[in-house]
């Protein structure tokens, strides 16, 4: 049973239509498989918001009800609901409920029974507030493991949601709706019950669904949020911060959010270093609106660390200013003195709504229009408030900051803290703490993201490649970093951070230049992703489905979908097996990997059904490899190169992947950063069909509208492990194309196209016996290829004065020749594979070192 956080209620709004209601008891229907229930002792029911429920209206839902003098029963597609009537609070002897609900999987139905004080023993869990010091699941200040809550999921099908001590909403007359308390019943009478009951099966998306109607959709965040976040726990100055941007320009590496950490705060003795308080530190930047007036004109946006909980002191600048606000009445003064510690300071108290509004009108809101674009809390202190009894400060922050930024401004909100409890998905982006730098973090993150789903908290920012270190000055491990990048770009949001600490050098330029060039693609390979993530984003806005899901969402029925922690899929079409282990002396990270059954490709290698579609297979990755999974047949968005994400005109590359005969996807963009999504926004049709050897591609007629649509988008069409085509046409004119032979795909320039109109293109690929057997040569030649690549320039710098063999050369030489002569791929590939297979004899040729021969195999083939 899931228990919402503190105790709430106040003066009721219009009721929900209800389905039965006595004097003290109340059924309503939110849909076929969940009901609200209810228990009055004084007959007063509540229909004020809560913090967990927000939505008390529902759409009238197709049932039947039956009614003796004795019983109800409410009977539903999915459940079953009988009630003993005039019998005092719910429990096991006079309500039962039954449901049937069919498998999202299979032709399965799950059938079950509950009665209050079940306990649900298969529980699939929640979040949790932080992973400050945290290696992994373990905190290494205690050596106890990470106390995930209870998620909204569970394999028993069913979940409550107990809501009897949650807190509520007012109604105020400012707008502001407000914390208020549940009012206490008469001494001697039980409490008043307040639940949800969910009946879902293993059909854990049509839950989430289900929590949505009665809970609150997640947010849609701006879309710089899925860009690079830079952030570091360093005294940064104004010129440090122009400096670090210059770098990023120079190396050409995107940049969207810049996150100042604590560092801005004035240092005094008053202030105690520089933790809190509301002005700048003129030390470090004498201009502060020139500051953020320069990063406006980079296109970055701005967020700034607070910790709250000291309030506001004496020495800052507007002390006066912010009292008078306060102070506006005599109850706010009498409320002011109580809490005025002996210096004078003003501690935060969020339950004090003149002391919340005081400090936002200001310091927060002057901030917010002088170039701040959201902010970072960073609530480390009393867990609850000191005025209202067991209410969240974690949880009322998130509210009142992001809720303040719905309500003032046209910037679509976005707050940057902590998990709070239930409730809390409203409220993104989460902040998850000071991890350790190990790789046992590395491991457990892919798990904490896809638990937090299932409260439907599905944007945690992590620091990427963790926070500190227990031997300080220990530095960076660059392997570790290279694979927690890797993973971020997979992740709800890519941000690096690190602490005070001068070894924790994350720029990338401050690595070798090997690995500076993995780290760039890294973040290039993320923006190239958001046109996706951002599709995605919206479907987790519309149905609950957060971008990172555990894979038991697809895959209910699947017991190795429940086994694999670290797996998770990335939107719809993707399935991330990270890598969260060094390589090992053969240069390679050894792992298993499990995939549903079904048509993957693995996108750095390009190899179909490269791995056992049931059950567990080895695979190995260097460190130019990860594993990505794509669902065989998408055709998926891309971005080109960007700078950032401002502006709504970004050049698209639409990829269409082999695999199927026919495939599509629904495109979705609005304006990126105002409040208007839920309606001002724009879909286009991305279709494709398979006939023989021809391919058609439809980018569809664009459907929609929203402030800032470009009329004209530049498109490139994009086939990754195809045979180079025949012929393109559109509109009945040949089109050009190139290829790349290091992604080994065809690309196709089709300009500047019509949104209001779309096009078509039609591919003829080349058929016949030769370019079937030259098809079958494709299926992971590109990671082989460039294991080649690898392998040749490993053997050239131990053997400095080697000179190529005809064939070792050639073989050497395939990309290329690819990529200079695509027209003759068929004939290029096939004498590829017949020095391939005479690899052996091509080795003793060109070697005649029998260790230089066996180092190389075992590089190109090594779990392939």
């Amino acid at each position: 049973m899931l228990t919402a956080v503190g105790a709430l209620a106040v003066s009721p709004k219009a009721a929900a239509e209800e389905i039965y209601k006595d004097n003290h008891v109340r059924f309503t229907l939110v849909d076929e498989g969940t009901v609200r229930l209810e228990y009055a002792p004084d007959g007063k029911f509540v229909d004020n918001k809560s913090f967990v429920a927000v939505v008390r209206q529902h759409p009238a839902v197709k049932h039947t009800l039956k009614e003796t003098s004795k019983q109800v029963t409410i009977t539903t597609n999915l459940l079953k609901l009988v009630y003993k009537k005039n019998d005092g609070p719910f429990d096991a002897k006079n309500l039962t409920i039954t449901y049937n609900v069919p498998s999202a999987q299979s032709a399965n139905v799950m059938k079950g029974t509950w009665h209050p004080g079940m306990e649900q023993q298969q529980n699939l869990k929640g979040t949790y507030r932080t992973l400050d010091g945290y290696s992994g699941a373990i905190n290494v200040w205690n050596n106890e493991p990470i106390p995930l809550e209870d998620g909204l999921l569970a394999r028993d099908g069913w979940t409550l949601i107990d809501d009897s001590k949650g807190f509520l909403f007012t109604e105020e007359a400012d707008g502001w709706d407000w914390v208020t308390t549940r009012p206490a019943q008469a001494e001697g009478a039980p409490e008043a019950q307040d639940w949800y009951f969910m009946a879902y099966g293993h059909n854990y998306k049509a839950a989430l669904k289900s929590y949505t109607k009665f809970a609150g959709n997640m947010p849609l965040p701006p879309r710089y949020t899925f860009g690079y976040w830079w952030s570091r726990y360093w005294s940064y100055s104004d010129q440090d911060f122009r400096d670090l941007i210059d770098n990023f320009h120079h190396l050409n590496i995107p940049l969207d959010v810049l996150v100042i950490d604590m560092d801005w705060h004035p240092i005094s003795p008053e202030a105690g270093g520089g933790w809190t308080g509301w002005d700048w530190n003129e030390s470090l930047f004498p201009d502060y609106k020139q500051f953020l007036a320069y990063l406006d004109e980079q296109g970055v946006k701005t967020t700034m660390n607070l910790h709250p909980a000291d309030g506001v002191r004496p020495y800052e600048k507007k002390y006066q200013e912010f009292l008078q606000r306060y102070g506006r009445d005599a109850n706010a003064m009498a409320s002011i003195r109580e809490q005025w510690a002996p210096d004078g300071a003003v501690e935060w108290l969020g339950s004090d709504k003149q002391m919340v509004k005081a400090l936002f009108d200001t310091y927060l809101h002057p901030y917010m229009k002088e170039g701040v674009d959201f902010w970072w809390l960073d609530w480390q202190q009393w867990l609850t408030d000191k005025q209202v009894k067991d209410l969240s400060n974690t949880w009322w922050c998130n509210y009142l900051f992001f809720n303040d930024m719905e309500r003032n401004g046209d910037k679509r909100p976005m707050l940057y803290h902590r998990w709070g409890g239930l409730g809390n998905h409203r409220y993104q982006i989460g902040f998850s703490g000071d991890a350790l730098m190990t790789w046992e973090s590395l491991d457990y993150l892919p798990y904490f993201n896809s638990t937090a789903s299932n409260v439907l908290y599905g944007y945690w920012s992590h620091d990427i490649g963790g926070h500190w270190n227990q031997e300080q000055g220990k530095g960076v491990d660059a392997e570790m970093y290279t694979r927690a990048m890797q993973m971020a770009q997979f992740l709800p949001v890519m941000r690096s951070h690190s602490t005070k600490d001068a070894s924790l050098n994350k720029e990338p330029w401050a690595f070798d230049n090997t690995t500076q060039q993995r780290i760039i693609a890294t973040v290039n390979g993320r923006y190239a992703l958001v046109p996706y993530i951002y599709t995605m984003a919206r479907k987790a806005y519309e149905t609950g489905e957060s971008l990172c899901r555990p894979l038991y969402y697809d895959y209910p029925e699947e017991q190795a979908a429940y086994e694999h922690p670290t797996e998770f899929l990335f939107g719809d079409n993707m399935l991330i097996a990270p890598v969260t282990k060094p390589v090992e002396a053969d240069g390679f990270a050894h792992t298993e990997v499990w995939l549903p059954a079904g048509d993957w490709t693995e996108y750095s290698t390009g190899e179909r059904n490269c791995l056992e579609t049931e059950g567990v297979s080895k695979a190995a990755f260097s460190m130019d490899e990860y594993p990505v999974y794509v669902k065989s047949g998408s055709i998926l968005p891309y971005y080109s190169e960007v700078k950032n994400l401002g502006g709504n005109d970004q050049p698209v590359v639409v990829r269409v992947f082999p695999g199927a005969d026919s495939g599509s996807f629904s495109l979705y963009e609005d304006n990126g950063e105002d409040k208007k999504y839920e309606t001002e926004y724009a879909t286009t049709p991305l279709i494709y069909t398979r006939a023989g050897n021809v391919l058609k591609v439809t980018i569809g007629e664009r459907n929609g509208q929203y402030v800032g649509m470009p009329a004209k988008r530049h498109y490139t069409l994009a086939l990754p492990f195809e045979l180079a085509p025949e012929r393109v046409v559109v509109d009945g004119k040949a089109l050009k194309y190139t290829f790349d032979a290091k992604d080994m795909e065809t690309r196709i320039d089709l300009g500047e196209v019509d949104c209001s109109k779309g096009l078509t293109v039609e591919i003829t690929l080349p058929s016949g016996p030769d370019a079937e057997a030259a098809v079958a040569v494709l299926n992971g030649c590109k990671g082989k290829l460039h294991r080649i690549q690898t392998a040749v320039a490993d053997y050239k710098q131990r053997n400095a004065g080697m000179v190529y063999t005809k064939d070792f050369g050639t073989l050497e030489a395939t990309p290329l020749r690819l990529q200079y002569h695509p027209e003759n791929m068929v004939q290029i590939l096939l004498e590829y594979d017949k020095l391939m297979q005479n690899i052996n004899g091509i080795l003793d040729e060109q070697m005649h070192n029998a260790d230089d021969a066996a180092r190389f195999m075992r590089f190109v083939f090594t779990d392939y």
